[in-house]
Formats: structure tokens, C-alpha cells, sequence
């Protein structure tokens, strides 16, 4: 998602980064790099005063897999407070915060009811900007996010997955899944820079409505490759990786016409069907 180089040329644009390596690749798409890593919390004062408009799109740390607390947003908020608010924050957070819902329609009311420590990290994330928002009066928007794919990245899309013959569930045992273009998600992040409504939540989510073996189907149709084998849940979950089972553990269709009605975001790929062809 190359959220910057969307933004208007007048603006100073910033990047935080952790990686030296990279400096030189922002520097050539017109980004002034920070070096800082938002797991020191020292090294984040430098954006104080700086940030006037912030996307975050940092997942919590991982470091302990069964805490419940997204310090990296914690130790964000604490530097932003320290010298000129943000006129407007957007975090990156994932519709897995939703947790199971069997396959029913999703829309930004319905309460969070998160399965993992994962979402759970996601959910204090979203709580804590939240507060933040409310106390200082930065407006803050939080999209959801699900699964994003990105047919110009690396392991981008489903290719390298079918071209393994990794199993997906049968019909009978499979589980909606959503999907969002890395483009489309880096203009839903500007558009909500600008005209998100504060301490509002937003399904950033295209229109696919499509099972995950159906969508591993479309794109095997599409690159001329074998469509994966399906297993009944109780054989996959003595074959496949345990992660990889999380993702197949919930369903649910995610309502996008926030997205579409008070952002007013066209998708460039409304489905999965045509991001793929690409």
C-alpha cells in the first residue's frame, strides 16, 4: 500500500521506519524517513508535533502471543500527545475482531467478539484510540480490514498457494472470507484521512461475497492451475498448520456501505474478480 504517494504533492509527507534499508527507497518516492521503531518508545518523541495527519497501520507486536495489549499503539498515542494533536488519525485494524459469525452479514455495529489473542491485541488497539480521540479531540477513524491482496507484490495473491496444492475446507465445512485490493485499501486510508467521521468505524471490504474454496477456485480458473483439494474440517485439522486453521475457523461477509456511502470510495476493484485479472 503505497498510501503516500496518493497524497497531495504541497503535503510533507513522513514515513516512521525501523529499517535503514529502506530509507533510500522512501527518499526516492518523495517521503521524508524517521528512523524509529514503535517497539522503543524513545525513539517515537520525534514525531511529536510532526504528525499532523497519521495512518497507522502497524500490527501489535507478537512478542508475547497471549498478551491482550497492543503496546506499539499504547507508546504511538503517548508521543502524539506529547507536542500538537493530529488533525486526523486513521488505524488500520482487522475485521477479525468480529470473531465468528457464522456466515452473517457484518456491519460496524455489531459488537466485537474476538477468538484470538490476536484480535484481542486489535480490540485494546481500538479502545485506546478511541480514548485518545475523545479526550483530546484528534478525530480518529478505524477501518477493519480483512483479508488484502496485491497482484504487482509477492505473495500478493493466491498463486504460490495453489501452486503447493494446499487443501481448503469441503463446501459443507467452508467459511465466507473477505477481501480488500492493496490500492483500494491505500485510497479508503486517504479518503478516510480526510473525510472520515470521527471516532467512527468503517468496513474497509470490497463486494466479493464468495467462500474461501470458492475464491482459491476463481483464482485457479484464472491462472490456468489446478483448483486445490478440499477436505472435511475434521481431516484439515489433523493436516494443516494451526494458523492456517485460524483463518478457517470464522465467517462472516462484511457490510461495506460506510466505505461506500460516507467515505463516497469508488473501488477501483469492486471484486476479487477483477483485482485478479489484473
Amino acid at each position: 500500500m503505497r498510501v503516500a504517494r496518493l497524497l497531495p504533492a504541497r503535503l510533507k509527507r513522513i514515513a516512521l521506519t525501523s529499517s535503514s534499508e529502506r530509507v533510500p527507497e522512501l527518499r526516492d518516492q518523495g517521503i521524508l524517513p524517521l528512523q524509529g521503531n514503535l517497539d522503543d518508545r524513545a525513539t517515537l518523541r520525534r514525531l511529536a508535533g510532526l504528525a499532523t495527519r497519521v495512518v497507522h497501520l502497524a500490527p501489535p507486536s507478537n512478542a508475547n502471543p497471549y498478551g491482550r495489549t497492543d503496546l506499539r499503539t499504547q507508546d504511538l498515542l503517548r508521543a502524539l500527545r506529547l507536542r500538537g494533536l493530529p488533525q486526523s488519525l486513521v488505524y488500520g485494524s482487522t475485521s477479525g475482531v468480529y470473531g465468528d459469525c457464522q456466515g452473517d452479514r457484518v456491519a460496524e455495529t455489531r459488537p466485537v467478539n474476538p477468538d484470538s489473542s490476536r484480535a484481542h491485541r486489535r480490540v485494546h488497539a481500538e479502545d485506546a484510540l478511541r480514548l485518545f480521540g475523545r479526550a483530546s479531540g484528534a478525530p480518529v477513524h478505524i477501518l477493519r480490514i480483512p483479508g488484502i491482496y496485491a497482484p504487482d507484490r509477492d505473495g500478493g495473491t493466491p498463486r504460490a498457494r495453489l501452486l503447493k496444492g494446499t487443501p481448503v475446507l469441503a463446501p459443507d465445512d467452508d467459511v465466507y472470507t473477505n477481501h480488500i485490493h492493496a490500492n483500494d485499501l491505500a485510497r479508503a486510508c486517504l479518503t478516510a484521512m480526510w473525510r472520515g467521521k470521527p471516532q467512527r468505524v468503517t468496513n474497509a471490504s470490497d463486494d466479493s461475497d464468495l467462500k474461501m474454496g470458492d475464491y482459491f477456485d476463481l483464482a485457479a480458473d484464472l491462472y490456468g492451475l489446478p483448483r486445490p483439494p478440499r477436505l472435511a474440517r475434521s481431516a484439515a485439522e489433523k493436516q494443516l498448520p494451526a494458523m492456517q486453521l485460524s483463518f478457517m475457523a470464522e465467517s462472516r461477509r462484511l457490510d461495506n456501505h460506510r466505505l461506500k456511502r460516507e467515505l463516497r470510495l469508488a473501488l477501483h476493484y469492486p471484486t476479487v474478480v477483477e483485482g485478479l485479472r489484473e
